[in-house]
């Protein structure tokens, strides 16, 4: 079930709401301590895992297909590593593409895969939390419009984990316009003075495809969906109206068919993220065009280096 992101999540200051939910994030917390193992195992294989404290549209699929792409112009024989859930087939998907992917009931056991065919490094979309695995290599990523919304834990919040837990970090990941940057900074540098802070900017890379005489109705089921956006409007396309859906959402005819039916009013091209084009039945394609996206990675060879 694709369940849509409680807008007070991300109000700056919690509101009623989630104050009346915190005593549950108080005990969500507590159990999720309680049953943490203090013994992850260290696997042979040099194991990268780009993670979040914030659930959702962090960036960290893009991240984790740089980080391969890099490591594989270096030779080096590198794989994805992810746990299986059967609405993520489109992240699924997108790493396919990219590179070998291990899938597995646990990381653990995926881990264990990949150590068998004789990969020297384990990328692992998501896991930071995973009390199994002791890691060689961890980035927490952000989003710099989301940051950490209103502060709190799940479900009084969209934090996976207490912020102040960045103390037990060394490198953290921003990604999105390069907005907020200096803010951000200084937030995270408050709780954590000797934490490195590498950056991240989407850029598109099919912009000649599209006309920017053009008005642009836009879609997408995504964590990050207002990112998209300002990253198309400051690239110069004209957005008349976008609709937001539930991360990794799994369309609907009907839905489809009533975007394609708006847009004509409009008189607008469609755009969506190619994430989202791959989860459209084949029947719509002809009326949707995507708009493929890549991060890059600003201080590429330090963090590299560092991984290395």
């Amino acid at each position: 079930m694709n369940l849509k992101k409680p807008k007070f999540w991300d109000f700056k200051e919690p509101n009623l709401i989630a104050y009346i939910l915190l005593p549950f994030a108080v005990l969500l917390q507590y159990l999720n301590n309680l049953f943490k193992r203090n013994d992850p195992y260290k696997f042979k294989i040099k194991t990268v895992c780009v993670g979040n404290i914030y659930i959702g549209g962090t960036g960290k699929t893009s991240l984790s297909i740089q980080i391969n792409k890099i490591l594989k112009k270096r030779n080096i024989k590198t794989c994805f590593v992810k746990k299986f859930y059967t609405d993520q087939a489109d992240e699924q998907k997108l790493l396919e593409k990219e590179g070998k992917l291990f899938l597995g009931k646990t990381r653990f056991e995926a881990i264990q895969n990949a150590e068998k065919e004789n990969y020297k490094f384990a990328i692992l979309d998501d896991g930071l939390q995973d009390p199994s695995i002791k890691y060689d290599f961890n980035l927490v990523c952000f989003n710099t419009l989301n940051w950490k919304g209103n502060g709190l834990t799940i479900p009084a919040g969209p934090l996976r984990e207490n912020i102040n837990n960045l103390k037990n970090y060394n490198h953290v990941f921003l990604n999105g316009n390069l907005e907020n940057i200096d803010y951000l900074k200084d937030e995270i540098q408050k709780i954590n003075s000797e934490i490195k802070i590498h950056v991240g900017k989407y850029e598109p890379i099919n912009l000649g495809e599209f006309d920017k005489t053009e008005k642009y109705f836009v879609f997408s089921g995504i964590g990050n969906h207002k990112t998209f956006i300002k990253m198309l409007n400051n690239y110069g396309l004209d957005i008349i109206e976008n609709i937001e859906f539930p991360d990794h959402y799994n369309y609907k005819s009907n839905d489809v068919e009533k975007i394609i039916s708006k847009a004509r009013k409009l008189n607008a091209k469609i755009l969506t993220t190619k994430k989202d084009y791959h989860r459209l039945n084949k029947k719509y394609l002809d009326e949707i065009k995507f708009i493929e996206i890549e991060l890059k990675i600003i201080d590429e060879n330090k963090i590299i280096e560092t991984i290395l």
